[in-house]
C-alpha cells in the first residue's frame, strides 16, 4: 500500500503533513487524558485500532469513594458497630480558604481515604454560606460547635466512638502522606 501524505500551507512558509496534525492530537491526549474528539472512543481502543492489535475495553477503574456523615448520633453509632474511631471536620466549604486547601490536599487524597477507611469514620460538620442546609443540620453542628469549643476553621477532631476527645488539630502543610503520619501519631495519645 503507498502512503499518502496530505500537505497544507501555513502562513509564514511552513509546510506541515498531516502526520503532525496526528501527533498533536496524540500529544494533547496524552496530556489531558483523553482524545478532543468524541468520536476517537478510549485510548485503549485508539491504540488498538494503530497498533492492529485486537481491541479490548479499558479496565472499569473500581475507585470506592469514602462518604462523609453529616449526622452525629448515625456517625457515633458506626463508629461503636466498627470499633473504629471518630474523626469529626468543622469547616466552612464554601468559603473558608484553609478549609478548601486542607480538602483538595488531604481529604479528598487517595492516601488519606485509604487510610480513614481502615481508621475512622469520617463526619463534616459544615458551616457554608452559599450551600443550603436543613434547620436541624445547621442546629446540630453549632450546637457541636460549642460543645467542642470550636473557635476557627478547620477544627479536626479525633475522637472516641462515644465522642471524648482524643486529639485536635487543623490544617498542616505537607500533602496527605504528611497528614496521614500526623494523624496516626494523635492517635495514639488515647
Amino acid at each position: 500500500m503507498k502512503k499518502i501524505e496530505w500537505k497544507r500551507y501555513l502562513p509564514g512558509g511552513a509546510w506541515v503533513g498531516a502526520g503532525a496534525l496526528v501527533i498533536g492530537i496524540g500529544a494533547f491526549s496524552v496530556a489531558n487524558g483523553s482524545c478532543p474528539f468524541a468520536a476517537c472512543g478510549s485510548p485503549t481502543l485508539l491504540k488498538a485500532e494503530n497498533s492492529r492489535e485486537p481491541a479490548t475495553a479499558a479496565p472499569a477503574e473500581k475507585e470506592e469513594k469514602m462518604s462523609w456523615m453529616t449526622d452525629f448520633k448515625a456517625a457515633k453509632a458506626l463508629a461503636e458497630k466498627e470499633k473504629k474511631d471518630l474523626l469529626i471536620s468543622f469547616s466552612g466549604s464554601d468559603w473558608c480558604g484553609w478549609c478548601i486547601k486542607l480538602d483538595k490536599e488531604v481529604m479528598e487524597q487517595p492516601e488519606f481515604l485509604e487510610w480513614a477507611k481502615k481508621n475512622v469514620v469520617l463526619l463534616k460538620l459544615d458551616f457554608p454560606r452559599n450551600i443550603p442546609q436543613s434547620g436541624a443540620l445547621k442546629q446540630q453542628n453549632e450546637t457541636l460547635a460549642q460543645y467542642y469549643g470550636v473557635q476557627g476553621f478547620p477544627t479536626v477532631i479525633l475522637a472516641r466512638p462515644d465522642g471524648q476527645v482524643i486529639a485536635r488539630t487543623g490544617y498542616q502543610h505537607g500533602g496527605a502522606a504528611a497528614y496521614v503520619k500526623h494523624l496516626g501519631e494523635l492517635l495514639k495519645q488515647k
